[in-house]
């Protein structure tokens, strides 16, 4: 398969959609232990993971008068777990079932002197399984994961880019667990509406997480029944007429979902990948922007 010119990788979602699955869950375990304990922040942003130069990380979290840290190691297929008085605990990434993961996980935080309480059922995916009973859920294809991992990379760097050109309140480029996509968020600084009733999030969430207006962008690998690696871009609250907005092809506005998607394989073949994302991230905020009247002369970077 052919790899675009700045070296985007295959990410074929069906070739790696076992491994995918597994991974959602490992990451939901390790971004729990987040939610448990970093400070709460406004829409959610302290739950997210982060990229790294090796694989993705809670970042530092605050336990008593210590520092804890945990990452994924997608290079040496590793957890590592660190504490700010330079323990570690490591433990290897392969095939192991969630139930085995989520006690051998919770285990080495109980000898590092860690106790976080999580809930530990699965959100916003189908029929969920509790962590310390799911043993369907077992597969790791490390190769696949370090694929995916590689194209967050190049992802991310778009993303920031584009998050830059923004002078308004934006949230980092981070990575939802619960969703399993790495995205970016710009706010008009409006109030938004209540959003209406999502089966698989608690409206309590939704709430915090559309409190204001926003045009979000991002890129998922294919779960959530969409069965492909693509990006997206919607609005929120979105006018009527955001679906006709003209956004160049391959990018186009897909009715069941309700937001523009533009294909990652198309992406990955072009000659050059970077500017066909940013050309669609930047058409479909336009889009938002201008339909929801936001003051983009105040918001934006001149020159962007």
């Amino acid at each position: 398969m052919r790899t675009g010119q700045d070296g985007w990788p295959p990410l074929p979602y069906a070739a790696w959609q076992d491994s995918c699955a597994t991974l959602q869950l490992w990451t939901q375990i390790v971004g729990k232990i987040r939610l448990a304990l970093a400070p709460p922040l406004n829409h959610w942003w302290h739950v997210p993971l982060y990229l790294t130069a090796r694989g993705l990380t809670t970042s530092p979290m605050p336990y008593g008068s210590h520092i804890l840290q945990i990452d994924f190691d997608f290079i040496g297929h590793r957890l590592l777990i660190d504490v700010s008085d330079g323990r570690r605990e490591a433990m290897a990434l392969g095939p192991c079932p969630v139930a085995e993961f989520y006690a051998e996980v919770m285990g080495r935080l109980r000898a590092l002197g860690f106790e976080p309480r999580i809930w530990p059922m699965p959100v916003e995916i189908a029929d969920p399984i509790r962590f310390d009973e799911d043993r369907v859920h077992a597969a790791y294809d490390g190769a696949a994961v370090n694929r995916f991992w590689q194209a967050l990379v190049k992802i991310d760097s778009v993303l920031k880019a584009f998050r830059g050109e923004f002078l308004g309140k934006a949230s980092p480029v981070h990575f939802f667990w619960g969703s399993f996509d790495l995205a970016v968020t710009r706010f008009s600084g409006r109030p938004a509406p209540p959003p209406p009733h999502h089966k698989l999030i608690p409206d309590a969430v939704n709430r915090e997480a559309y409190s204001h207006e926003v045009s979000s962008a991002g890129f998922w690998p294919g779960n959530g029944g969409f069965e492909e690696a693509a990006f997206y871009s919607y609005a929120y609250p979105q006018q009527p007429e955001f679906a006709d907005a003209a956004v160049a092809a391959p990018g186009y506005y897909h009715r069941d979902l309700g937001e523009f998607i533009l294909p990652y394989d198309a992406v990955r073949r072009a000659d050059a990948p970077s500017r066909m994302l940013l050309d669609f991230l930047r058409q479909t905020y336009a889009a938002a922007a201008d339909l929801g009247h936001w003051e983009r002369a105040a918001l934006e970077r001149r020159g962007s």
